[in-house]
């Protein structure tokens, strides 16, 4: 099976993945050094009338509800492209900063619309990478042979138009799908040709399995990560402590901190710190040096050996340092304990938010995986025309997917609801747009409107925007704000 790169891009609505959607996806498929193979993708997709743009998502993409209806194809449509097409055995999905932001809405696009939400970018040696982390990790440690530029406060900056621009690559359009996906191909090219060893080293090193031998070796590792200050260049060295309670991950500890600071510290304490919860201003503690390191979600890791006497200068990070409080660490059982209790202490709390939380049954991903018997119903749905849709005659396990169908059908199908369904519909958008404990979308969306129009500097194709999107709010709602 051979394996190529889909580098894909993706311009959207707003910037939740549960209640925003896709606007523009575009791709290109390359070999694994990166030389184009056949012709890019690019799509609108339509916004259908229960979405409310995230305004100032819009005036940085430009682009309009309105115009995803007049140029664009439904989620179905698209999906059924994309698994025909693009989704071929061994395709590695690839983006810049996709797997945080972009899979997430792939992700739910695939669960709205009866599709498995992950076998896209795992079933028949499909696989995903991303290209944020490894500029990252080459900055901090095998920088030579490219520019790196840093923003007005003087600190790194790895926005993929600052790199493309500075080392002079082509970007014709930043925030369009396309002109970002031909700007990754082309920044990973220099990556490639720069720096080849560690470029290739991620490529290999990008999947479960190979990130959990590296990391399950008990020894101490360099990890490259957001959570990192840019000062580190978002790179540090790190020991594993001990395995998720679901050993789909492990937490970790920076060693650039002394642990020593934390010794006799409560559970709760440490919860606190671990997600930075402070009521005193200004806060008497740090943040405690500790993540979760997923398997699954492509984090740049490299053994200890490529941390040279350059990347430690750079980093400001001593061989001496790690070793120093390496030993704190091992010497210090009962802070991994509590850190254990922590964990767990911070587990229910998001559990207590998502129960507490009035979610839509489209934003309800992640409350369980799909059984063998519906996924065999969901592709009789995906299947169906709009003829047979009407009549369609289906009964899930997952009460999920039994509560999506009318969703499904409206957004994608108008045309085959009944009149109970399209009442459905009309009170799922009701109660999406205006409902709410405090304040309504609607009002949200409206007054941020309001806001943005009262800006003296804004361009005309802006206002214009602005102008659109007031239509469009207008037009959608079931009843007057």
């Amino acid at each position: 099976m051979a394996e190529t790169l889909f580098f894909y891009d993706l311009e959207t609505s707003g910037f939740s993945p549960r209640e925003q959607r896709i606007m523009q996806f575009a791709g290109q498929r390359t070999d694994l050094k990166l030389k184009p193979i056949g012709e890019p993708y690019n799509f609108l997709i339509k916004t259908t009338e229960d979405i409310l743009p995230d305004p100032d998502a819009v005036l940085l993409t430009g682009i309009t509800p309105q115009q995803t209806i007049q140029d664009g194809i439904s989620e179905a449509e698209f999906l059924r492209i994309m698994h025909a097409e693009i989704a071929q055995p061994g395709t590695i999905f690839t983006g810049y900063n996709s797997v945080r932001f972009d899979d997430e809405f792939m992700r739910f696009l695939h669960y709205r619309n009866y599709y498995d939400a992950y076998e896209w970018h795992w079933a028949d040696g499909k696989s995903r990478w991303d290209l944020l982390d490894v500029v990252r990790m080459t900055r901090a440690l095998r920088p030579d042979g490219i520019k790196w530029p840093v923003n007005s406060d003087g600190k790194s900056a790895n926005q993929l138009e600052m790199l493309t621009s500075i080392n002079g690559l082509k970007h014709s359009s930043a925030h369009d799908a396309l002109s970002d996906v031909q700007a990754t191909i082309a920044l990973g090219q220099l990556l490639h040709s720069k720096q080849p060893k560690l470029f290739d080293f991620l490529l290999k090193h990008r999947g479960k399995k190979e990130v959990e031998k590296l990391v399950s070796s008990g020894q101490p590792f360099v990890y490259t990560s957001g959570k990192y200050p840019s000062e580190y260049e978002k790179t540090t060295v790190v020991s594993p402590l001990f395995q998720t309670a679901k050993q789909n991950g492990t937490v970790v500890y920076d060693l650039r901190h002394n642990p020593q600071q934390f010794e006799g510290l409560t559970a709760q304490k440490l919860a606190d710190m671990w997600q930075h919860f402070c009521k005193e201003r200004p806060c008497p503690h740090p943040r405690l040096p500790v993540k979760t390191l997923q398997y699954n979600r492509c984090p740049a890791v490299a053994p200890l050996g490529v941390f040279n006497s350059d990347a430690q200068k750079r980093l400001d990070l001593s061989m001496k340092t790690i070793e120093t409080n390496l030993s704190q660490l091992s010497s210090q059982p009962e802070f991994v304990a509590r850190l254990k209790e922590a964990l767990v202490i911070l587990d229910k709390q998001v559990q207590t938010r998502l129960v507490e939380d009035e979610i839509d049954v489209d934003q309800r991903l992640y409350d369980g995986f799909v059984g063998d018997n519906d996924k065999t119903q969901m592709s009789r749905v995906r299947s169906a025309d709009i003829g047979e849709l009407s009549k369609l005659n289906v009964k899930f396990d997952d009460d999920r997917l039994n509560q999506l169908l009318p969703l499904y059908k409206a957004r994608n199908f108008p045309k085959s609801l009944s009149d109970a369904e399209r009442q459905t519909w009309q009170r799922f958008c009701e109660r999406r747009l205006l409902g709410g404990k405090q304040q309504s979308r609607a009002a949200k969306y409206f007054e941020r409107l309001g806001q943005l129009d009262e800006q003296k500097d804004l361009s005309q194709n802006k206002r214009y925007l602005l102008e659109e999107l007031q239509l469009w709010g207008q037009s959608v709602l079931p009843t007057e704000v």
